[in-house]
């Protein structure tokens, strides 16, 4: 098939990294994890001591800052300013940061170029919110994946809890969720978008498995 990408669009805890990885794994591609990307930026901002929203602050540590994208036996790490972060990037706090930053649009330009020239080099799993309306328009493949806030924000707490962090409860992880809803939805710059041409995938319908296994379906039709 040569060089081709699938983008994988939705909502915060959509269950589309999840998706995304596994549908990477079994075609045998590369998944890149947008979302890290911007993570990483907010924690920047944190340690920083800067105000993600602060538009003027922001593009100063854009330009100051030295983020990395590397994958190593093929995992993905997130390298800020030659320090490995991937392990610290999952918190709500940056969660938080992520979405305010990523408002920003020299962020969103700054990320998307990456993410394009990644993407030229070899097939690719993109997830994001933007990734089939703004990071890659002419991807094969265009999915967008979602499912209920109320869901979403039992499985962010589930995550949480399994990795040890019990610092939040249902209703403050259910805050989160939406509140990253409404930035995500309604920021002027490249803002999260159903593109029509999109398969939407409810991941409430499936179990893990179920929904990696229907995503498929549509690629080995044309196999």
């Amino acid at each position: 098939m040569g060089i081709y990408q699938i983008a994988v669009d939705g909502p915060s805890g959509s269950g589309k990294s999840t998706l995304a990885k596994g549908v990477a794994k079994a075609l045998g591609i590369m998944y890149l994890d947008t979302g890290a990307m911007y993570r990483t930026c907010g924690l920047a901002a944190i340690k920083k001591g800067i105000d993600p929203k602060d538009e003027d602050k922001v593009r100063s540590l854009m330009e100051e800052m030295n983020l990395e994208v590397k994958f190593i036996d093929g995992e993905q790490r997130m390298i800020l300013d030659g320090e490995d972060v991937t392990g610290s990037i999952r918190t709500p706090q940056v969660s938080v940061a992520a979405s305010d930053i990523s408002a920003q649009p020299v962020v969103r330009t700054a990320m998307v170029d990456m993410q394009r020239t990644i993407a030229k080099e070899q097939s690719f799993v993109l997830d994001g919110r933007d990734i089939a309306s703004n990071v890659l328009p002419d991807a094969k493949y265009k999915f967008y994946v979602t499912a209920k806030a109320s869901t979403r924000a039992e499985r962010r707490l589930k995550e949480l809890n399994e990795k040890g962090d019990f610092s939040q409860n249902y209703e403050e992880v259910l805050r989160d969720i939406e509140y990253r809803d409404e930035q995500d939805m309604n920021r002027e710059f490249a803002p999260l978008t159903q593109v029509p041409e999109a398969i939407v995938i409810n991941t409430e319908d499936y179990t893990i498995e179920g929904t990696r296994d229907y995503l498929l379906s549509f690629i080995k039709e044309e196999n």
